[in-house]
């Protein structure tokens, strides 16, 4: 099976859309998204609709949660970015039966799924939701990488970092920042960490859109140019989200 991944959408519209876009120029079998649809971005609908629509399912994210769990712990502009979306998803007594079933969907989704060799999740085998696997940490904090890849069999797929790329079984990481394709074998009975990247905000130093493809034996990351200023006036056009996430997003950080 061929299993296309899209994560950290985080209400980017024109970067879901150029997204997609590309990827029905590929050959692939399913369309996955391992979490974080709202956040940051401006169109939480339509991206989450988006996903209804298309992903075959959809893990829970950081920001997917503090929907309902709060934001507490995220920083000034990611919080005020939640409760903003918070504020055009929840269903109201004044407004009809799809913001109810879009809210209960959003609330309902999985931590993990198990397909075929992969173990998916958004932050770590384990803490699904929240922990960071960094490129630094094959460098850094070999004891973690450890822990985590302990818990997995062959294949783990994340985001939450919005770094594309793959720790091996040796722990060294390979990242796909600056490159338009970047393939990597996985041969059978090998261990990975694989991260998908993110579609709305990435942040190794390359703006484009970026997702993976999974094959039986390799994995290949692409990146897609979007409208990017669209976005950015849209950021700015809202009060209640922070000027920053406009400009960070021509960073790619």
């Amino acid at each position: 099976m061929r299993i296309a991944v899209f994560s950290d959408i985080h209400a980017n519209r024109e970067a879901l859309d150029a997204a997609w876009k590309d990827l029905r120029t590929r050959e692939y079998d399913t369309l996955v998204c391992t979490g974080d649809v709202v956040g940051y971005g401006p169109d939480p609908v339509y991206c989450v609709d988006f996903v209804r629509e298309h992903c075959a399912w959809c893990l829970m994210g950081n920001h997917d949660d503090a929907l309902f769990s709060g934001a507490a712990d995220f920083n000034p502009y990611a919080r005020a970015a939640v409760e903003e979306h918070a504020r055009q998803l929840e269903p109201r007594w004044y407004r009809g039966p799809t913001y109810r079933e879009r809210w209960e969907y959003l609330r309902d989704l999985p931590l993990t799924k198990n397909v075929d060799r992969y173990l998916f999740c958004h932050g770590s085998p384990r803490d699904p939701v929240r922990e960071y696997v960094i490129s630094t940490d094959g460098l850094l904090n070999r004891d973690k990488l450890t822990d985590i890849f302990e818990l997995f069999d062959e294949v783990a797929v994340a985001g939450h970092t919005h770094q594309a790329g793959i720790h091996d079984e040796a722990f060294n990481w390979t990242g796909a920042g600056g490159h338009a394709k970047l393939e990597i074998d996985l041969p059978p009975g090998s261990k990975a960490f694989v991260n998908a990247g993110s579609i709305g905000q990435p942040r190794d130093g390359d703006p484009r859109a970026v997702y993976c493809i999974l094959e039986p034996g390799k994995v290949t990351w692409y990146r897609v140019e979007y409208d990017l200023r669209t976005t950015q006036e849209k950021i700015t056009r809202n009060p209640r989200l922070d000027d920053f996430l406009a400009r960070r997003l021509a960073l790619g950080k």
